[in-house]
C-alpha cells in the first residue's frame, strides 16, 4: 500500500528562521567589499570630481558599482516624482518626493532585513542610505546655481526643476545652503563609517553560528 504525503519533508510548514542568514565567511566576505568600496568612495569623491578619464583598475570597478547604485537611486528619485503626476500633489511636495523616497528606499530595505533578523544585509542598506545623503548633499550644494537644471546634467536627459534651488527658495533657507549641504554630508559619512563598523563587530564575533 502506498502512504500518503511521501514529500511532506519537501515543504515543511514551519521554516528555520535561521536558514536563511548568510555564513561567517558570507559576512566577512561582505565586510571586506564594503570597506574597500568606502574607502575607495572617499578616495575618488565621485560627486565633487570633475569628468576623467578611468585611469586604474580599482577606479575602474568602483565606477561601475557606483553607476549601478546612483542608477538605481537615481530611478527610485524619479519614481517618487512620478507618483505625483498621477496623484494630485502640491507642487512642493511634488520636488520634496523625489528626495523622501530616494532615502526612505534603502531605509526601507534596511527595515525589512532587520525584522528578518539578516543584519549585514541591514547594515548594508544603511551603508548604501549613507551613499544616497552623501549625493543628496551635493544636490544641496549646487542649489545656488540656478532654478533649471539643464540636460546635460539631468538623470533624465531634459531640462527640468532643481529640486533642492527650488525647496531651499520656498523656505527661504537659501543663505544656508553651505551649511545644510555640510551636515548631510557629515551625517552620511558617518553613517557610512557607522554600518562598516557594525558590519565588522558582525562578521568578527566569537558569537557561533546557529547549526
Amino acid at each position: 500500500m502506498v502512504k500518503k504525503n511521501n514529500f511532506r519533508y519537501l515543504f515543511p510548514k514551519k521554516r528555520d528562521s535561521n536558514n536563511h542568514l548568510p555564513t561567517k565567511n558570507a559576512k566577512q566576505m561582505v565586510f571586506a567589499f564594503f570597506l574597500l568600496f568606502y574607502f575607495l568612495y572617499l578616495n575618488y569623491k565621485p560627486y565633487e570630481s570633475t569628468p576623467h578619464s578611468i585611469a586604474s583598475t580599482s577606479e575602474y570597478f568602483f565606477t561601475l558599482y557606483q553607476f549601478i547604485i546612483n542608477q538605481t537611486l537615481g530611478i527610485v528619485h524619479e519614481g517618487g516624482h512620478g507618483v505625483c503626476y498621477i496623484l494630485p500633489c502640491p507642487k512642493f511636495v511634488m520636488v520634496m518626493n523625489g528626495t523622501l523616497f530616494q532615502w526612505f528606499f534603502p531605509l526601507g530595505i534596511a527595515y525589512y532585513y532587520k525584522r528578518k533578523n539578516n543584519l549585514m544585509a541591514f547594515y548594508a542598506s544603511l551603508f548604501i542610505l549613507g551613499i544616497s545623503l552623501d549625493y543628496s548633499s551635493w544636490y544641496m550644494s549646487t542649489a545656488h546655481e540656478g532654478a533649471i537644471v539643464p540636460a546635460a546634467k539631468s538623470f533624465l536627459g531634459v531640462d527640468g526643476i532643481h529640486d533642492f534651488n527650488y525647496i531651499f527658495t520656498t523656505l527661504g533657507v537659501m543663505p544656508y545652503e553651505s551649511l545644510i549641504s555640510g551636515m548631510t554630508k557629515i551625517v552620511s559619512v558617518l553613517l557610512m563609517a557607522g554600518a562598516l563598523i557594525a558590519m565588522f563587530f558582525e562578521s568578527f564575533s566569537n558569537q557561533k553560528e546557529d547549526k
